[in-house]
């Protein structure tokens, strides 16, 4: 009985570590894994926390937490495997799908959509010394023209 228990332990020792080798690895390829807050000098600033975590095998788990300068909460959730496939939301005040793709080491490309249809496009690049992620949003009209372009800058906290 304690040779079994012994066994056991020392297995699930062994997949302990291997699980945390494995998402070492990942985080290691993937240098937006951890968690960024947005700068801003607005007065009251808004706060926004992008909190991205390994998913999967080479994907990405994302959530955001928001308090807009009136005081609105919104908190979302997605993955994404960075093929370009959409993926659905939970909780985003204005999108129900999402894409993300890679174009390059730095850059990847952010589709949301609502019911189908593109609302905006980030442009999301980190730097190289890997702390800082400069977001370029352009918002769509019904018509799918742009009707407005930001920028937005996030700092690695953790």
């Amino acid at each position: 009985m304690l040779r079994r228990t012994v066994q056991l332990f020392t297995f699930l020792c062994v997949i302990g570590v291997l699980c945390v080798v494995c998402l070492g690895a990942q985080a290691k390829d993937n240098p937006r894994i951890g968690t960024w807050k947005m700068k801003s000098d607005a007065t009251p600033p808004p706060q926004n926390l992008m909190i991205y975590e390994a998913y999967g095998n080479g994907g990405m788990r994302v959530t955001v937490d928001n308090t807009s300068a009136n005081g609105r909460k919104a908190h979302w959730t997605y993955v994404t495997m960075f093929d370009g496939k959409d993926m659905p939301v939970e909780g985003h005040p204005s999108a129900d799908m999402t894409s993300v793709k890679k174009i390059d080491d730095r850059t990847t490309e952010i589709v949301n959509k609502k019911a189908g249809r593109v609302i905006q496009v980030i442009t999301n690049v980190i730097s190289t010394d890997g702390r800082t992620i400069n977001n370029t949003y352009k918002n769509y009209n019904e018509q799918g023209e742009v009707t407005s372009t930001t920028t937005a800058v996030y700092e690695r906290i953790k």
